[in-house]
C-alpha cells in the first residue's frame, strides 16, 4: 500500500479537455500521477449498475481506487418518518452502487442541525444509524466501509468527537477526516504540526492506531465565517483561508501512515491533489 491521492468528482479541465463521461476519469487521473477517485452521487444515486461494474473494472486496470460520496439529503437526526426512510435508502444505495464499483469506502454527511440539544439530536442519529447498520448487514454490505464526514458548521451534527463516537457503533464505520472543515469550525486554528497531531492522536486514542493508517481524509482550503464553512476554494486562495497541507504530510510522513487523500477543491480539485502528492513525495528521498 501507499498514501492515495485523488479528486472528488471530475475538474473543470477534465471537462474542457472534451471528456464527458466518468468513465474516463481512471484513465485521466492515472495519467496524471493520481491513484484515487471519488465518485459523486451527492445529489442522488443514479448510476445504473453496468456503469458502475464498468467504472470499477477502469479504476482496477489503471490502479485508481475508488469511493463514493453518499448524497447530501441524508439527515440520521431526522424525526419525520419518511425522511428516516430516504436517510436509509440514500445509504443503503450507495452501499450497492460500492458493491459492483469495487468501491471500498462510502463517505456520508450526518445532516441535521442539533437545535438547543445537541445530545439529544445526537443521539436520535445514533439511533437511526444503528438500524442502517443493521440493514446494510442483513444485505451483506457491512463488509463495505461507511465514513461519515467530519462538518464544517457548527450548527451541524459532525464534530470530530461526534463523528469518532458514530465510528465506536460498527467495525466497519469509520472516519472521514476533512480538515478543511475542521479548520472553518475552529475559526481557522489548524495551523502547526502540533494542531494536526492532536487531530490525528485523538482518532488513534478513540479508535486505535489501526484506523488512523488507513484514513480517508477530506482537504481543501475553505473559506469560513463566525458560523463555520462557507466555501470551497482553491490553492491559490489557500493562504487567505486554509489549512496548509505541508503539515499533515509531514505528520503523514513521520507516522508512516497510508490514507486516502481526497481533494474538494472548488473545479482544480485534481490538480490541487497533484500539488498535495508533490508536497508529500518531497518529504521522501526515495520518490
Amino acid at each position: 500500500m501507499s498514501v492515495k491521492f485523488g479528486s472528488a468528482g471530475a475538474p473543470e479541465s477534465f471537462y474542457a479537455q472534451g471528456f464527458k463521461s466518468s468513465l474516463d476519469m481512471p484513465a485521466w487521473l492515472a495519467d496524471m500521477g493520481l491513484t484515487a477517485y471519488e465518485y459523486q452521487c451527492s445529489r442522488g444515486v443514479k448510476i445504473k449498475e453496468e456503469m458502475a461494474r464498468e467504472l470499477g473494472e477502469r479504476a482496477r486496470r489503471h490502479g485508481v481506487a475508488l469511493s463514493i460520496h453518499a448524497p447530501y439529503y441524508i439527515n440520521l437526526s431526522t424525526e419525520e418518518p419518511e425522511k428516516k426512510v430516504k436517510t436509509k435508502g440514500y445509504i443503503l444505495d450507495s452501499l450497492r452502487v460500492a458493491r459492483w464499483m469495487g468501491a471500498t469506502t462510502v463517505v456520508f454527511h450526518p445532516g441535521g442541525g442539533p437545535g438547543t440539544d445537541r445530545r439529544g439530536t445526537f443521539d436520535r442519529a445514533k439511533t437511526l444509524f444503528k438500524e442502517i447498520l443493521r440493514d446494510a448487514a442483513e444485505e451483506g454490505l457491512d463488509d463495505i466501509l461507511l465514513a461519515p464526514e467530519t462538518m464544517g458548521k457548527l450548527n451541524q451534527i459532525g464534530s470530530l468527537d461526534e463523528i469518532l463516537e458514530l465510528c465506536t457503533m460498527a467495525e466497519k464505520v469509520v472516519p472521514c477526516v476533512d480538515f478543511g472543515h475542521l479548520n472553518a469550525v475552529t475559526q481557522g486554528n489548524l495551523k502547526s504540526k502540533e494542531d494536526f497531531a492532536r487531530v490525528l492522536d485523538k482518532i488513534a486514542v478513540t479508535l486505535g492506531k489501526e484506523a488512523l493508517a488507513g484514513l480517508h481524509i477530506h482537504f481543501s482550503p475553505i473559506e469560513f465565517t463566525k458560523a463555520g464553512e462557507k466555501k470551497h476554494w482553491t490553492l491559490k486562495e489557500s493562504y487567505l483561508y486554509g489549512p496548509d497541507f505541508t503539515p499533515l504530510a509531514e505528520l503523514i510522513w513521520e507516522r508512516s501512515l497510508e490514507p486516502v487523500i481526497i481533494c474538494e477543491s472548488a473545479g482544480t480539485q485534481a490538480e490541487d491533489a497533484l500539488v498535495f502528492k508533490q508536497i508529500y513525495e518531497k518529504l521522501n528521498p526515495n520518490k
